[in-house]
């Protein structure tokens, strides 16, 4: 029989292995998730077919933050993954690095992006553009501060020993949420800071 101790280092809840229930759960709100941020890019390239250049604004968008900044995120996500597989290993100090770096790193990402914000020459109502901008990119900065305490809370348990090499399926299903933002973040990327300098 397990000792206090022991006891106490084990989540009292909790499904074994990758497909919990609350995996199944994720998946449901991601792809909900999903579907709101595609109507919004939807949105954007409706607007940008219709009007064409008129639509973006004068000055094209510069990728002096946002370049960094997606980098930074891209870097949280690999740190995220690179702990998931240390817990699969039975390594809760990388599990624990790796969720301490990818949740620092997300919190720089949403600080970089506030700067960004402070530095268009546009409010959220000045036209259409602005205000699909405005609300993408703030949408998803609610996603990654939710994701950012998503990852604190698993560094915490972390810590406090709750996973092992058997149990960490609240890792897995963290990490998948987490990995969901950086992918839509690529998307918005690519909208709003690639597809104005080809051409249309």
């Amino acid at each position: 029989m397990p000792s206090a101790a022991a006891r106490m280092r084990t989540l009292p809840v909790g499904s074994v292995g990758v497909r919990a229930s609350g995996w199944w759960g994720m998946m449901c709100l991601i792809g909900t998730e999903a579907a709101l941020f595609a109507y919004l890019l939807f949105s954007y390239y409706y607007f940008a077919v219709q009007f064409g250049r008129s639509f973006l604004p004068n000055e094209l968008p510069s990728v002096r933050l946002s370049g960094p900044d997606t980098l930074i995120l891209i870097l949280s996500s690999v740190a995220v993954w690179w702990g998931e597989r240390g817990i699969r290993q039975g390594s809760t100090v990388r599990l624990a690095i790796g969720l301490l770096l990818g949740s620092v790193l997300g919190a720089v990402f949403v600080g970089i992006q506030y700067l960004e914000w402070l530095d268009k020459p546009f409010v959220l109502s000045a036209d259409s553009y602005s205000s699909l901008y405005f609300t993408i990119t703030g949408f998803h900065m609610a996603h990654v501060a939710v994701g950012v305490l998503i990852l604190v809370v698993l560094l915490a348990w972390s810590v406090l020993g709750y996973f092992d090499r058997v149990r960490h399926a609240a890792v897995s299903i963290g990490a998948i949420y987490w990995h969901f933002v950086d992918a839509v973040w690529l998307a918005i990327f690519f909208t709003f800071y690639v597809t104005p300098y080809l051409g249309w």
